[in-house]
C-alpha cells in the first residue's frame, strides 16, 4: 500500500483525540495536506446536530470528488456510527466505514479494506497518539458515553452509557506526554464531572486533580464540560486550591428558565445552577464559559427573554449559542410545540449579538492587567505580531491575543510562559507587552 495520508477531524476535541490515535497507528504514512495526492483519506465525522452532520457528509463527498482513482476513502466516527446502515447504502463513494470503536485498529481496516463497527466505543488505554496543533498542549479524554438524559441530546444513543478511563491509564498517558515536552493539558469528556461515577466513585475529578499534581512537569491544566447536577461545591473548591488546575469553569447550562430546564431534563433548576455559577464567578482569577440552546420545543418568548437578560447581566467570559436541532432518538424529538426554523434563527441572532457584547466586556476588563501568557507562534495578522493566549484560556476555543512589544532583551520562545501586561483591546483582540519569562504557573 502506498503511504500518503490525508486526515480530517471534524467536531469536538474528543474527536480530535480519536483522530490523533488513528494518526499514531498510521505513523508509517506520510501526512499530506493535499488530498489529491493522498493514497488514504480519512474523515473522522461528527453526528451531533444537523449542521455537523451536513458538514461531515459534504466533506466526505468533496474529498471523493478530488481524490486519486486508486486511493482509499474512509468514513469514521460518530456520524457513521449513528447512521451506519443508511450511509453504507447511500454513499457508495466511501470504501471503508467504521464507527467509534475501532480507532486503534485503523491499520488493520486499511489492510482488510472492509468496513467494521465494533459493539463498544473506543476508550484510550495505552495507545500512542500523534498530538497535533501544539508542541506543549494536549487534550486528555477522561471517558466515553454519558448517563445524562438531556431531552435534546442523541449522543447516549450511539455512544452508550458513561465509561470512564482508569485513573492509572490517564496518569500514564500524561506522564508519557510530559516526557515528550508537553506541560499544558485540557481534560475532556461528554460529562467530565461524572468521571468515575460508573466505578462507584462520587468525586473522580478531585482524585484526578490530586493525581495530576503528583506528576512532575505538569504546569497547567483545565477541565472542560462540567455538568451542573454532577458538579459539587467540594470539586469547585478543590479546583480553586490546586496549584496546576486553573479556575477555569466550562459548564454548559443550556438555559436558565426553570420550566425549560425541567423540559430539557437538566437535573438542576435555576436556583442551584445559579448557586454554582455565582461561586465560580466569586473565585479569584476565574474564567467562566457556558453554552445556551435557543428554540427548544415549548420555549416561549418569555423564556427566551429571561435567558437573554440573564446573559447580559451575569458576566460570562465566553458563551456558545446553539440553535436547537431536532434529533431522532431524543425525547424532544417527540415533543409538540416545535419552534419554527425562522424563529429559532431569529432568536439565535439576537442572543448571538448579546454574546458578542459580553465577550467584549470580558476582554476589556483585561486591559491594564498583568497576566501569564504563552506564545504560540507568528501571527497571521502581521509579521511583527506574535500570536499568544492567556495561559488560563483553552487553546483554539477562547481566542488569541497579539504580542506587539516586549521589555526583555532575549528572543521570545514559542511554547514558553511569559508574564505580560495587557495594553489594549483592538476590536475583539487584546494586545500585550511581554515583561519576563516564568518557569512556573
Amino acid at each position: 500500500m502506498s503511504n500518503k495520508l490525508h486526515i480530517v477531524s471534524l467536531g469536538c476535541t474528543k474527536n480530535l483525540v480519536d483522530t490523533e490515535v488513528m494518526m499514531g497507528k498510521l505513523k508509517n504514512f506520510e501526512l499530506t495536506d493535499n488530498n489529491e495526492e493522498a493514497d488514504v483519506i480519512i474523515v473522522n465525522t461528527c453526528g451531533f446536530i444537523d449542521a455537523a452532520k451536513e458538514e461531515s457528509i459534504n466533506t466526505v463527498l468533496s474529498l471523493h470528488d478530488a481524490r486519486k482513482d486508486d486511493s482509499l476513502l474512509v468514513m469514521a466516527g460518530c456520524l457513521s456510527e449513528r447512521y451506519q446502515d443508511e450511509l453504507m447504502e447511500q454513499i457508495p463513494e466511501v470504501d471503508i466505514f467504521t464507527g467509534v470503536g475501532d480507532y486503534d485498529k485503523i491499520d488493520e481496516l486499511l489492510i482488510e479494506k472492509k468496513s467494521r463497527f465494533s459493539d463498544d466505543v473506543y476508550l484510550i488505554d495505552g495507545a500512542e497518539r500523534v498530538v497535533t496543533g501544539s508542541t506543549y498542549h494536549a487534550y486528555i479524554k477522561l471517558s466515553e458515553g454519558c448517563n445524562q438524559t438531556c431531552s435534546f441530546c442523541a449522543i447516549p444513543s450511539f455512544k452508550g452509557k458513561l465509561n470512564s478511563r482508569n485513573l492509572d491509564s490517564i496518569a500514564k498517558e500524561v506522564e508519557g506526554l510530559v516526557a515528550k515536552g508537553y506541560w499544558d493539558f485540557s481534560f475532556v469528556s461528554q460529562d467530565s464531572s461524572s468521571y468515575l461515577r460508573d466505578q462507584n466513585v462520587k468525586d473522580g475529578l478531585s482524585l484526578l486533580i490530586q493525581r495530576m499534581e503528583l506528576i512532575e512537569g505538569v504546569k497547567s491544566a483545565r477541565i472542560l464540560y462540567l455538568y451542573p447536577s454532577t458538579t459539587s461545591m467540594a470539586l469547585l473548591q478543590n479546583i480553586a486550591k490546586s496549584k496546576i488546575f486553573h479556575n477555569y469553569f466550562d459548564m454548559p447550562i443550556q438555559h436558565i428558565n426553570d420550566d425549560m430546564l425541567r423540559l430539557m431534563k437538566r437535573g438542576f433548576g435555576k436556583e442551584k445552577t445559579l448557586e454554582l455559577l455565582n461561586y465560580m464567578r466569586s473565585l479569584p482569577n476565574s474564567f467562566v464559559r457556558t453554552s445556551f440552546i435557543v428554540g427548544h420545543p415549548n420555549e416561549t418568548q418569555e423564556m427566551f427573554d429571561e435567558m437573554c437578560e440573564f446573559t447580559k447581566t451575569f458576566g460570562f467570559d465566553r458563551i456558545n449559542v446553539f440553535a436547537y436541532s431536532d434529533e431522532e432518538t431524543t425525547s424532544a424529538y417527540d415533543m409538540n410545540e416545535k419552534i419554527s426554523a425562522e424563529v429559532i434563527a431569529h432568536r439565535a441572532q439576537i442572543l448571538g449579538d448579546i454574546v458578542s457584547a459580553c465577550t467584549k466586556i470580558s476582554l476589556a476588563k483585561e486591559v491594564g492587567q498583568t497576566t501569564q501568557i504563552v506564545i504560540d507562534g507568528e501571527s497571521s495578522e502581521h509579521e511583527y505580531l506574535l500570536s499568544a493566549r492567556k495561559l488560563i484560556w483553552a487553546p483554539d476555543i477562547d481566542g488569541e491575543l497579539y504580542v506587539n512589544d516586549r521589555t526583555v532583551d532575549e528572543d521570545l520562545e514559542f511554547g514558553k510562559i511569559y508574564n505580560a501586561k495587557i495594553t489594549e483591546l483592538v476590536g475583539d483582540i487584546l494586545t500585550a507587552t511581554v515583561d519576563n519569562a516564568t518557569t512556573s504557573k
